[in-house]
Parts: structure tokens; sequence; C-alpha cells
């Protein structure tokens, strides 16, 4: 990324996960950004102007109604003075003033009195971020053309676990890149991304399903959208909220999953990272399957699923120009992996070990291996946010 030159005024919300503001400074100070800070009042419970300063070599800003700042500088300027905003932590108070527009502290003034872009990285509480008045607030926020990132997914400070958690500063930082690339990388490119589980029916009550979330495939649109591109998500039966300025597409089973992908066609990319039911009961049942004192259980007659990555990934015409699939596994990752990505005619497989002792199937964060016929990247474990960004660029590099 060539950030070197660029100018981000970093304001620091009040809220544990401050601290993670020190580490993103430093990211951006190696790219060689340069950072201002300001500190709300509440932020300097968590985080102290100095070593702000030392990080970011800058002057911290912390008071409205300072003189010596107003006369040298004033809240007007400094919201001018940068190239971007970045909002992290971006608390629930704090995106509700913003979206009230108020002016009551100088970062609440500087956001209100700026004509720059503007980042936020929310953080907080799970249930002040999934209460409704929090996700009207960034609603009117992403109209006014406010980027989000994040939040993501896990143990919290206060005990609970949830979405809330701050994005992490390499993800922020991919974001803020996005931002100050101006042209997107991804602009003018269409993408196809499928999400979460299948529901195989049994009976109108029953199913057949899996216990994929539906996070990673998510984050994977949100990301390919941020970079530019027109995605079309394909998602099955999630309990997750739909990714910003991304077109959904709800479906219950395989075989209305491949329909819908194959409607959203063409694109070039697809990136298959549902997971799909192998098999759907042959015959449904009409009626509710009952349970019959002494009577042995009902025999179930399995039929395959469609094959959508090999189908897609087979098309004679209107293949796209890059097929991903993900590859979820519980031994020998990387040889299955590979053995699938030749089977089913992919350019790349996407594996992870979900194994029960790794918490990454329906957790927040992913240990993934990027296979292609030539070669095996093993990524560390990080946050399925920042898998996301770091296969978005990478598709972005393969369609360049």
């Amino acid at each position: 990324m060539a950030l070197a030159g660029k100018r981000v005024l970093l304001l620091i919300g009040g809220g544990i996960a401050a601290y993670k503001a020190l580490e993103l400074i430093r990211l951006l100070r190696a790219q060689e950004v340069a950072v201002t800070c300001v500190l709300t009042r509440a932020g300097t419970q968590f985080v102290t102007p100095l070593s702000l300063q030392a990080l970011s070599e800058n002057r911290v800003y912390t008071d409205l109604f300072s003189l010596t700042d107003e006369s040298e500088m004033g809240h007007i300027q400094l919201s001018r003075a940068a190239d971007l905003l970045v909002v992290a932590p971006a608390t629930a108070d704090l995106l509700a003033r913003m979206a009230a527009g108020l002016a009551d502290d100088l970062a609440a003034t500087v956001l209100l009195a700026t004509d720059t872009p503007v980042l936020v990285a929310p953080a907080m509480n799970v249930r002040m971020w999934q209460h409704a008045a929090t996700q009207a607030n960034l609603a009117t926020l992403r109209a006014r053309g406010i980027g989000v990132v994040g939040p993501d997914e896990g143990p919290m400070a206060c005990g609970e676990f949830g979405p809330g958690r701050l994005a992490e500063p390499p993800a922020i930082l991919a974001a803020v890149a996005a931002r100050l690339d101006g042209a997107k990388p991804l602009a003018g490119r269409r993408a196809l991304v499928t999400s979460g589980p299948t529901h195989e029916p049994i009976d109108p009550v029953r199913y057949l399903a899996n216990r994929s979330s539906g996070r990673q495939g998510h984050a994977i649109a949100a990301a390919l959208a941020e970079l530019g591109a027109a995605v079309t998500l394909v998602s099955g039966p999630v309990g997750i909220a739909d990714p910003p300025g991304v077109r959904v597409e709800r479906v219950e089973t395989a075989a209305q999953m491949l329909a819908a992908c194959l409607a959203a066609l063409p694109v070039d990319v697809a990136v298959m990272a549902a997971a799909v039911a192998d098999w759907r009961v042959a015959e449904p049942g009409g009626q509710k399957l009952k349970k019959i004192e002494g009577a042995p259980a009902p025999a179930l007659t399995l039929t395959p699923n469609p094959d959508i990555l090999a189908h897609l990934a087979g098309l004679a015409a209107g293949r796209p120009r890059l097929v991903i699939g993900f590859a979820a596994e519980t031994e020998h990752v990387i040889a299955h992996a590979q053995a699938k990505r030749a089977r089913k005619g992919c350019d790349w497989i996407v594996a992870n070990d979900v194994s029960p002792a790794t918490g990454i199937m329906g957790g927040a964060e992913n240990e993934v291996h990027l296979v292609s016929a030539e070669t095996v990247e093993d990524w560390p474990r990080m946050t399925k946010s920042e898998v996301a960004s770091r296969l978005a660029r990478r598709i972005a590099q393969a369609l360049a």
C-alpha cells in the first residue's frame, strides 16, 4: 500500500479498546502516514496524551475551549488538515452524537465541521451494538457516506461474548488504505459470494444443517465491497446482519443457492464460502414425522446435493475469471484441500481446520491456508474480518 505522505486525524473515544489505538498509530507510522490525535475526555481514562504523542510524534488535542489551540489552529482547521478522519474506538455515545450532529466536545465538533472523508471503527458492549438505536445511528452515518470497519465478534472486557469488539488494527489499517488509495482496486468488478449453511428439509419442521455461522462469508462480501466491487451475497439462514453495500439474496437449500448463483452471473470472481450440505432427503415428508412408541426410527433416504463450486468452475461459457472454494477439514487439511481444488476445477481453495478444539466453526477467528495449483500459503490465525481483508486484496491483485 502506498500511503507515504498521507495525513490521518485519529479521534479516540472512551472505551477499553482505546488501547488498540496505540498499535494503530504504530502501523500507520510504519507506512509513513502522519498521525494527529484528538483524545476525548473519556478516552483519557484508558490512554494518555503522552503515549499518543510519543507514538504519533505530533501534538495531541483534547480541549474544545483551549485558547492556545484555538489561536494556533482551531477546530475548523484541525478538521480539514487531514486526508482522512478515523474514529477508533467509536463508542455508542460518540456514534449517537455524530448521527445527531452534536458539537459538545472537541471530537464531536471536529466531526461536524469536517468536509474530509470519515471512517469509524465501532467498539462497545454486544447489547449496545445490537440496540435498535445504535443500528439506526449507523444506518444514518452510512447514508452520509461514512465508512465503517468492524466490529468483530468475541469475548469482551465486560465478560460477555458477541459482536462489538474493535476491529484489529491491521484490519483498520487496510480500511484506511482502501479509503486513502482513492481509486478502488475492484471498482467496475462484479463479485459473487456464498455464505452460511444450507437447510435441507426432512419434513415441514425438521432439516439437515451444520454449524456454519456465515461470519467468514459475510466478512468477505463486505471486504470486496470496500474495495469497490459490486457484490452479490447469496446467504443461507444466518443470525448476523447483512454487510453494508452488498446485494443479499437469501436462500435455504443447496438447490436454491445454485439457482441464485447462476442468476447472479456474469461475475469476475466467485467466492464459495458457504457450508453447503452434501446431501438432502430424497423425499421430504409432507407432514411432520411422528414418533410412535415401539416403532423403529424412520429411515431417511439421502441423495447428493448439487455441487455449486464444481458447477461454476466447470462452466463452458460465463465462468468467472477467478473461482475460489473453501475446504473445512478436520484432518490432513492441506492434502485434502489440494485434492479438492483439482477435483472441483477451481482456481484457489481457502482451507481451514474446523476440529472442535480450534473453535473456528462459528467462532470469531480463523486460521487458513490459501491453496493454488502452484503454492500453499499458510496465514497466521487472525479475525475473520482480517482474513476477509487479506483475501480481498489478493483477489484484487489477481484481477488487476
